[in-house]
């Protein structure tokens, strides 16, 4: 259950939706379910999630031209995840830095 939240998700989108409605996103364990990233986020963030989101993107192929030729290679897959906290609560990302 540790290693279930890979690392939050900071965007402009995702910064703006922490704002107005009290989600937060992160980039999770492709297995995992919506049960396992609740309790790992109230776990690691003590706090109180009443909603959970997940979105999967499969890998998507890859080909550049290099001076050598063609480089062909595939991205990763991977989840996102966005959390709706109780009213009131926030996660802050950036008090241990």
């Amino acid at each position: 259950m540790e290693n279930i939240i890979i690392k939050p998700l900071i965007t402009e989108k995702a910064t703006r939706a922490s704002e107005k409605f009290q989600q937060f996103g992160f980039i999770v364990q492709p297995g995992a379910n919506k049960l396992e990233v609740k309790a790992a986020v109230e776990k690691r963030y003590g706090v109180n999630v009443t909603g959970v989101t997940s979105m999967n993107y499969i890998g998507k192929k890859s080909v550049r031209y290099t001076k050598r030729g063609f480089s062909k290679g595939k991205k990763n897959y991977f989840k996102k995840v966005f959390v709706t906290l109780k009213e009131g609560e926030t996660i802050d990302f950036f008090a241990n830095i």
